[in-house]
């Protein structure tokens, strides 16, 4: 069936009467599935449901009934969030916002007839479909590693259970003891940014294990905000952190978890805790429904459909959109545009020029907050920066403060805009 169609027909008197326009599955109304609860996929849903006022069916698919955002799960590791904090649920999107949330995976879509499988046995049909799915990670991206053995070395870049095995390990490393990151190649999520949970480690291990080693095994020769993390390890963790770049064998590296081992261009270091960061892709159902590249979903930078297919739209991590990083924030932005121009293409409402905006803040050690951003406009070819701003290596302690309480505020702020609490 068609997205959209009129049936109608000639009366007696020769004039044409229009019926009710009909959409998916013969359904009165159009109706909107989007795959994924995070920063992008709850915004979307909340957006599209909230400001269409009930003439688009919304269905949010999402298998976690508790959203633990990896936004701020770094500060949990450094001791200054608890997990409980980060968790989130989605009982106002249904309840205020009239969403249908379905909690299950989605195993598949089949593009032609418009429809969306999920693992239960139900199918959902749509009208356009909105995927926000994450990321997921290369296989063999790393030797030795793959996400049987995440419980040995956790990857912790899905915040939740991971987060706290990380935790866990960290805090019961033995004295003098060495953890080890290996670190993504670009393009990666962030948050949970490598750096940033590198610091918040070092804080940790400085008041619990003061003794301890950080290695981080890097394949990328420079990285956001090195200068200012940088500077910030050697104030508050000097002598504690060691990166090894691709000069010193960084993007030459395996694993033995069983061992717990890291080889690094051939020379192998016993380590205590090792946290592998492989490299990253779409989430799968973006895949799936085949509109990757086989590792990315290209978009057009108007409106965040897919360049595969005009009535999919892919948001976040899983975007591949031009100059935005992959963070919550990005997401949070994107979804705004892609609800605005969906509800455009269904109801008749208004679409305005797509505009993005992002800012990613870290924390180096208490109240010691940096941050980097940038606004964003669409072109033919990609979202593009257009005027970017960072944090300045030097900065008094009362402007890192501010930096810091910024992002708490923000915080507050974009679970509030993803959620409706």
């Amino acid at each position: 069936m068609k997205r959209r169609f009129v049936l109608g027909g000639l009366a007696a008197t020769g004039g044409l009467l229009a019926a009710p326009a009909l959409h998916a599955d013969g359904h009165g109304k159009p109706r909107v599935v989007v795959i994924g609860g995070g920063s992008g996929g709850a915004t979307a849903a909340r957006y599209i449901a909230k400001d269409s006022d009930g003439a688009i069916d919304v269905t949010l698919v999402e298998p976690s009934r508790t959203y633990f955002t990896c936004y701020f799960s770094n500060l949990y590791l450094g001791g200054f969030q608890e997990m409980d904090d980060l968790g989130h649920t989605y009982g106002t999107l249904a309840g205020t916002h009239g969403i249908n949330v379905i909690h299950d995976w989605a195993v598949d879509v089949d593009r032609d007839a418009k429809t969306v499988a999920l693992a239960g046995g139900a199918s959902l049909p749509y009208d356009k479909l909105i995927l926000a799915p994450g990321i997921d990670f290369v296989e063999d991206a790393v030797p030795g590693w793959d996400v049987s053995v995440q419980n040995l070395m956790p990857h912790a870049y899905k915040a939740g259970s991971q987060t706290e095995l990380l935790k866990s390990q960290i805090e019961n490393m033995r004295e003098g003891g060495v953890f080890a990151m290996v670190a993504p190649p670009n393009p990666y999520r962030c948050p949970p940014g490598p750096y940033e949970r590198v610091s918040m480690v070092a804080h940790l291990l400085k008041e619990r294990n003061p003794t301890a080693k950080i290695l981080i095994v890097d394949p990328k020769e420079k990285f956001s905000k090195q200068a200012l993390f940088e500077e910030g390890w050697n104030t508050h963790y000097a002598g504690m952190i060691d990166r090894l770049g691709p000069d010193f064998g960084g993007e030459n590296v395996s694993v033995d978890p069983a061992a717990m081992t890291v080889d690094i261009d051939g020379a192998t270091e016993d380590v205590d805790v090792c946290n592998v960061i492989p490299a990253m892709k779409a989430g799968r159902i973006a895949d799936m429904a085949g509109v990757t590249d086989g590792n990315w979903a290209p978009v057009n930078a108007a409106d965040m459909s897919s360049k595969a297919d005009a009535d999919v739209y892919v948001l976040g991590d899983a975007a591949q959109q031009g100059d935005m990083p992959k963070s919550g924030f990005s997401a949070n932005s994107q979804a705004k545009v892609c609800a605005n121009a969906v509800r455009g293409a269904l109801t008749g409402s208004a679409v305005f020029p797509a505009r993005y905006s992002n800012t990613c803040w870290s924390l180096i050690s208490a109240e010691d907050g940096v941050k980097v951003g940038a606004t964003y406009e669409a072109t033919p070819e990609k979202i593009a920066s257009i005027d970017s701003f960072i944090s300045q290596t030097g900065e008094d302690s009362a402007t890192r403060k501010a930096t810091y309480e910024e992002s708490l505020g923000w915080y507050s702020g974009i679970v509030a805009d993803m959620f409706g609490a």
